[in-house]
């Protein structure tokens, strides 16, 4: 259902992207995550959230904290269960983040409303 064979053609209108987020290049972190996240919705959540944590960058590293990566991991050896390429893969990142933000809030929207009440999710 979710297959990506349009996503070329989605790339050349991202007018609809969400805000503060460049259109996404073909492997890069933002076009893995909407292979990954179908629901326009959660996308949108969980975009909002790796903008405002690490500007979508996965080697983004908190010097005073040590959070790590594009969703901010702390301590950032917890995404090593969603793969042992934790430090590089933003698949792999992507993947954690999705899990722990359905696991803990039930969907990456209602961690974004968490976050925006409280600053962090």
């Amino acid at each position: 259902m979710a297959f990506s064979a349009t996503p070329a053609a989605h790339a050349a209108a991202p007018a609809a992207a969400p805000a503060a987020v460049a259109p996404a290049a073909a492997g890069s972190p933002q076009a893995i995550a909407k292979k990954m996240i179908p629901d326009p919705a959660q996308y949108a959540a969980f975009s909002k959230i790796v903008s405002h944590e690490s500007g979508w960058n996965p080697k983004a590293t908190n010097s005073s904290s040590g959070a790590y990566g594009l969703v901010q991991a702390l301590p950032a050896s917890k995404m090593s269960s969603a793969g042992a390429d934790w430090k590089t893969n933003p698949e792999t990142q992507i993947k954690w983040g999705l899990d722990y933000m359905n696991d803990r809030y039930g969907s990456p929207v209602d961690a974004w409303s968490h976050w925006q009440s409280n600053g962090w999710y």
